[in-house]
């Protein structure tokens, strides 16, 4: 039976990165600024603004900002990328 993954934790640490922990206890640190700074998207760009990006949310074993307006899959963070 396959065990449905969640994040337990996410702190932010710096810049654009925070730490995720997981339910099965496997941590991660992911680095979003990449993604953040190469999109065109109007609704991502504006995650450029340190300040709003570390206005996360976890809800639901998922993390998010802004009511769902970001968020990511849970496989692409537990495998460490985005």
């Amino acid at each position: 039976m396959d065990k449905i993954i969640n994040i337990e934790k996410a702190n932010y640490l710096s810049d654009y990165k925070i730490a995720f922990e997981f339910n099965d206890g496997i941590k991660k640190i992911i680095d979003f600024k990449n993604f953040i700074f190469s999109s065109v998207h109007p609704d991502i760009k504006k995650y450029q603004n340190q300040k709003l990006f570390q206005k996360f949310n976890l809800a639901y074993g998922e993390i998010e900002w802004n009511d769902y307006e970001l968020a990511f899959p849970i496989y692409d963070l537990y495998a460490g990328k985005i």
